[in-house]
Order: C-alpha cells, then structure tokens, then sequence
C-alpha cells in the first residue's frame, strides 16, 4: 500500500486553500519534514557531531499566468497565514508568462497507481550518534592498520538522513512520499618518498541500513586506493584509450543528464538542441531515466507536478530518444511532459533526473582492461571544464597507466579533452560493474582514444 503521511497531507491542503480563497486561481504546496546526523572522526577522536531536524511548507500560486513561489518553517497558523499573503503579492507583481500552468487534471496519477519502492528503512531513524561515531571509527581504524604507509587520515564520516513529504495541488492531486538514506566515506593518508601526501578514500550508501558495505571492508578498501596512488607523476602527453573507472564514469554520465534536461533544449544552452532521433553516442550506449527502481537513491512514485512516474529510455542503441521534460519545458517546446518534475522546498518546479543510468554491458572491469591493452585509467576528475552549448569537455585527470591489459604506473596531473559528442561516439566498451550508490550512475566504460595531456 502507498505510503500516505496524513499530518502533512492536512498541513499543505490548508494552505492550499487559503491560497484560493485569498484569489489564486492556482495554488500548490509541498511540505516536508526531515532529520540529519552526521559524525566525523580523525584518528580516533570525534571531530564533529551534528544532528538536525528540519523542516519546510512551500506554495506556489498562479494568478492567471502571473506567478509566485515563497516557503517559511513556520507551521503555526499565523505563519501559513503570512506564506500565502506573502505568495499573493508577489504574484500581483509578477510579469505573466505565457506558458505558465499546471498539468490538465485528468493527467495527475492516483494512490493505487503509485509503486511501493522500499525507500524507507525505519532502522535509520532509531541510529544514534554513538554509533555513528562507532562505525566510523571502525572504519576508520581498519585503513590506518591496513599498512604502515598509511601515517595519517583526513577523517571517516558517517551520515544518515530520514524524511517525508507531501504534495497537494488546487488540481486535485494529493500525495506523500518518505525516504531514508545512509553513508560511511574513509579518507586516509599515505607519505610517498618524494615527501608529497597522498590521499584516497573508498565509500559505501544505500537507502538501508543493513545494506551498507562493513566499515572494516571500506576501511581497508581505502587504504588499497590511497597506497596505490604512492609515486603517482605525469606521462608524455599522447592520444590513447581512456577507461573511466564508475566514479568518473558517472561525472560523464552527469554531464549528458544537464544536456538532456528541458530547461536546456528551450533555453539553448544545450548541443543537443534538435537532436532527438539523431546518432549521439556509439551503439553500445543505453541510458535510462527509470525512478522505478527499488531501494534506489532516486525513486519516486509521482513526479514533482503529481504526473505518474515512468521509465524514460533517453538513449537507445547511440540514438537520442527524448529530453526529460516538466510541463512547463514541454509546453515552450510544444512536447509533452515526461513525468520529469522536480519542486524545491519552495514549491517551484523544474526538470529533474530520477535515477539516471547508464546501462551495463556484460564483461567484467579485469576483462575490460585486458581488452584495452594500453591506455590510461582515470579514477578521478578535477575542475569543471564543460561547455554545454557546444559540448567541449577538458578536465584535470588522475588514475594509473594501463599496460598489457593491468593498471600499472600511477598517474597524475594530466588533462583528459574531447568534445562530449565524439566521447560518447567512441565508447566501446562498457563493463557490468554498476552499483547505485547515486541516483546518477555508470558501470565503468571505454573511450577508444581520447587526448591526454600530460608533460
């Protein structure tokens, strides 16, 4: 049965109708509740440990095409009071927008059609701050004993967050929605022998509690990563294969998701502008906006306007199949929503991904690897050098040479560049290690040749 919180429900369709009683033809709002404990630790020692509640009431009305958005904390019946005057008079002073509105009614989704997605694990509520600080220092402590190398730790974080929300619309949709979601993050530190410190880190998430990897194993996992990173140094510049390990990967992924988005096909700011049903990426690439997937970090049963979710397939076989659409974007582009809204804590709506994902081939990363030969293998990007309108892509690299099909020589401070448009044309292989820590994810992937500029 879908999950429905009642308290909230009551508190948003109050102030929805305030909203129309005080002459908004349209009105919205989002309420939400929410709790956060994070508990850092650096050799041992607690370092920081903070718990919050927090919590939300967002309207958002529409007087003929005029429209407003405003949001307090306050739940009191004065401060609801306050929310709508205030939402009112802004709206007075909006400028009209022509393509402001609301889905048509008959297309807002029911309770019985929701999926149950298993989001919420009642165990992450119960989670107190001993043992936050206990398994972080669990963590912790396994990566400095992992090696003698290992002198020193940027900390291990562990966080947990909880909350619910509810949507209700003057168009008849009400709706709730609770989700939970939990990290361990281990940063340790390695002296190399030109005197310079590395650092690593290794992480687990997951929306339950039981699910999240042991402590001791991410511990010691970052440990792995930050030693392997010892006599790390610059290679000749050249063009050559460059395999994206997940973490990368999903930085790429993320860059297509901004490209896709409504907001960026009508504004232009996008070089796929014009392209749906065009060759974008190389066969081998399916990337799916699903928010039905269960215990994944992006799911969600409706989307932010009350629309039925569904599984949007964004690129099929290397060709553009659709742009991820609200209403509003699909109305400036003459489309048709694809259940892809998204309202902040005050009530405006905008395109969002759910869970974005690029789909998995079917070799392993070793057979990956020994397929490539030689080339580079990044495991991490700096900066942000991307230009969405014409899709130019440059960024800071680090990772480890690949020489006879194994990760060799560290690498570090070169420079990975390619148009994203050739980056994807050239993926041509893509292994089957996709784990969804995030609502963006990648297995890792191949570029067959890309410019690495290095000394």
């Amino acid at each position: 049965m879908a999950y429905r919180d009642q308290e909230l429900e009551t508190l948003a369709a109050s102030v929805v109708d305030a909203a129309r009683k005080a002459g908004a033809n349209i009105a919205e709002s989002i309420a939400r509740k929410g709790s956060h404990l994070s508990a850092k630790v650096r050799l041992g020692e607690p370092e920081l440990v903070e718990e919050a509640g927090s919590r939300s009431l967002g309207l958002r009305v529409m007087l003929g095409q005029q429209v407003a958005v405003t949001y307090t904390s306050d739940f009191s019946e004065a401060g609801r009071a306050r929310l709508v005057e205030d939402a009112i008079e802004l709206a007075k002073l909006a400028e009209p927008d022509p393509f402001a509105g609301v889905p048509d009614a008959s297309l807002l989704s029911k309770s019985e059609d929701w999926k149950v997605l298993d989001t919420y694990d009642e165990a992450m509520d119960r989670l107190e701050a001993g043992e936050a600080i206990r398994r972080a220092v669990s963590g912790e402590s396994a990566a400095l004993g992992a090696d003698e190398r290992i002198t020193n730790s940027e900390g291990a974080t562990f966080t947990r967050a909880s909350g619910s929300s509810a949507l209700v619309t003057s168009g008849g949709f009400a709706g709730s929605a609770r989700g939970t979601y939990a990290s361990l993050v281990v940063n340790p530190v390695a002296d190399d022998s030109d005197g310079k410190k590395r650092s690593g880190y290794h992480w687990t998430a997951t929306r339950h509690l039981a699910e999240l990897e042991n402590e001791e194993e991410v511990g010691r996992e970052a440990a792995k990563r930050t030693l392997r990173k010892l006599g790390a140094e610059k290679i000749p510049s050249a063009e050559m294969p460059v395999v994206f390990d997940p973490d990368a990967a999903r930085s790429i992924i993320g860059l297509i998701a901004g490209c896709v988005s409504g907001g960026a096909i009508w504004r232009k700011s996008s070089y796929l502008v014009d392209r749906v049903g065009t060759e974008v990426a190389s066969s081998l690439v399916n990337i799916v906006d699903d928010p039905l997937l269960d215990k994944a970090p992006g799911s969600r049963a409706f989307d932010g306007e009350g629309l039925l979710s569904r599984r949007n397939v964004v690129i099929d076989g290397g060709v553009l199949k659709t742009y991820l659409l609200d209403s509003y974007s699909a109305r400036k582009l003459n489309l048709e929503s694809t259940a892809s809204a998204s309202r902040g804590s005050s009530g405006g709506v905008g395109c969002s991904t759910s869970n974005f994902v690029l789909s998995p081939g079917t070799m392993s990363p070793d057979e990956l690897l020994a397929d490539t030969g030689s080339g580079l293998y990044v495991t991490s990007m700096m900066g942000y050098g991307f230009n969405g309108v014409t899709g130019d892509f440059s960024r800071g690299a680090s990772g480890f040479l690949i020489e006879n099909g194994k990760l060799t020589k560290p690498v570090s401070e070169v420079t990975i560049s390619l148009n994203l448009d050739d980056l994807f044309k050239r993926i041509d292989a893509i292994a089957n290690d996709l784990n969804m820590r995030t609502a963006t994810a990648s297995p890792t992937f191949r570029v067959r040749a890309m410019t690495v500029a290095g000394s």
